[in-house]
């Protein structure tokens, strides 16, 4: 009798050879999991860095193999200090393997716009979308619960507790989203290779990690024989420092802010017509969203299935809004709340809505020209960044948070502050005419009367 092989290996360009079980294999070829192919892990940062056409779908096959090589670390450390730590059982393993690799599967096509930036969508992470993504109705859904695996899974990737399951080990959850987790530690090395910067991650971080036997949380020991490991403590802040470089040069550089920030307008006309709803989007690829915009405004006589349709053809082209001001936190902090409750909260859409038509009309009225306007405005929370991953620090009995250690490392809270200083907002217009910018940035001025614009345009 033939045995069946167990194992499947796929090439990938960051880590080499990924081995794949059967099981896997079976959830990776489900319709919801194939879509991934079709989503740009960095969404519009293609239209920065021509090279970042990588996809969710390869990046959730590295955190496969960024999962086991945690899993097999933490077996390694275990035997080695059997009274204080614990290894991954191979059932357990099974399952946090599997939700390492499905655990993008709810991602939707330039999602934190929506999600994160904008507020107009449920966030990826939240149980409603991972429940509804994993029910009978699925490819994914039916697969996981065919292979036992659908609860579990299910527990590892809501990070809302709920009392009606049983609760799961920390460490689950912590190997694939925690601060330092098999997610970061693929995306940080995959983002670097698509984009072209020269960072690197040295890969022996992975080869710290533990399980804490008393609690059963992941965690990184920071002590021998009672003294810091500094060349680990500053492995970790380097991997923290890393995030930061690419927050700042990739995910929140101006041009992708703006293509985003023009999908999402577009993605608002169409909801506020009718034309589409969220559900629509659960299914869609970075392609098939643009057309699904365009073909569902081309069948409307209203003026803003026009403007649906000209933001769709302006992304597509990469003639993006230009900034008309720029209102950084470091200059706005006294003001910063105020303008996040105002265009962010509740009711923020209309409220926008409302200022850029009065910008608009101003505007027309002093140059005879209209101009279409978009105030970005994101939340404050997508700033904060903290140092959650669990230590064992010198001295110290069990094991904590890295960031309450932030008196003896105090690049964490620089980084921290970094992180907030990050939130910019944008008035944007779709001309590139100097003299009718210089009017939006005189009338948004006066419209936002106690916020500073740093934004300088050129005579």
């Amino acid at each position: 009798m033939t045995q069946r092989k167990r194992y499947s290996v796929v090439r990938d360009p960051v880590h080499g050879d990924v081995y794949l079980t059967h099981e896997e294999l079976r959830l990776l070829d489900t319709p919801e999991m194939q879509r991934l192919r079709g989503v740009k892990q960095l969404g519009s940062a293609y239209l920065v860095y021509p090279g970042a056409v990588h996809t969710r779908f390869e990046h959730s096959i590295g955190s496969l193999h960024v999962a086991q090589k945690m899993i097999e670390a933490i077996g390694r450390n275990a035997s080695l200090e059997p009274a204080a730590c614990v290894a991954v059982r191979e059932e357990e393993a099974r399952v946090v393997r599997a939700a390492a690799l499905v655990h993008d599967v709810t991602h939707i096509p330039f999602g934190h716009n929506f999600e994160d930036q904008d507020g107009i969508f449920w966030r990826h992470d939240s149980a409603y979308r991972f429940e509804r993504m994993f029910s009978k109705e699925t490819g994914i859904g039916r697969a996981l619960a065919e292979l036992g695996l659908q609860a579990d899974v299910l527990r590892i990737l809501t990070k809302e507790p709920d009392p009606e399951r049983p609760a799961i080990p920390p460490f689950w959850r912590e190997i694939v989203s925690g601060t330092v987790c098999s997610d970061i530690l693929d995306y940080l090395a995959r983002d670097a290779y698509f984009t072209g910067l020269k960072l690197e991650i040295d890969p022996r971080v992975v080869s710290y990690f533990k399980v804490d036997r008393t609690t059963s949380r992941l965690y990184i020991d920071l002590a021998k024989h009672d003294l810091l490991r500094e060349d680990i403590l500053s492995e970790i802040v380097r991997m923290l420092e890393a995030r930061y470089y690419f927050s700042e040069r990739v995910y929140y550089h101006h041009a992708k802010v703006v293509a985003g920030a023009m999908v999402a307008r577009a993605v608002e006309l169409g909801l506020a017509l009718g034309l589409v709803a969220e559900e629509d989007f659960h299914a869609q690829t970075d392609a098939s969203l643009l057309d699904l915009l365009d073909r569902s405004a081309a069948g409307s006589r209203e003026t803003d299935a026009e403007r649906v349709r000209t933001l769709v053809t302006r992304f597509r082209e990469r003639r993006l809004y230009k900034r008309a001001c720029v209102f950084p936190l470091a200059e706005n902090e006294a003001v910063q709340e105020e303008i996040v409750q105002r265009f962010f909260g509740p009711g923020g859409v209309a409220r926008k809505r409302d200022v850029e038509e009065r910008i608009v009309d101003l505007v027309r009225f002093a140059t005879g020209r209209r101009v279409d306007v978009i105030l970005y405005c994101p939340a404050k929370r997508m700033q904060l960044k903290e140092a959650r991953t669990y230590v064992r620090w010198p001295g110290e009995k069990g094991v904590a948070p890295l960031a309450a250690h932030e008196r003896d490392v105090p690049r964490l809270g620089d980084l921290r502050e970094n992180y907030r200083k990050l939130w910019k907002f944008y008035v944007l217009a779709d001309t590139a005419d100097t003299d009718v910018l210089r009017k939006v940035q005189e009338v948004a001025q006066a419209e936002f009367a106690g916020a500073k614009n740093l934004y300088r345009l050129e005579a």
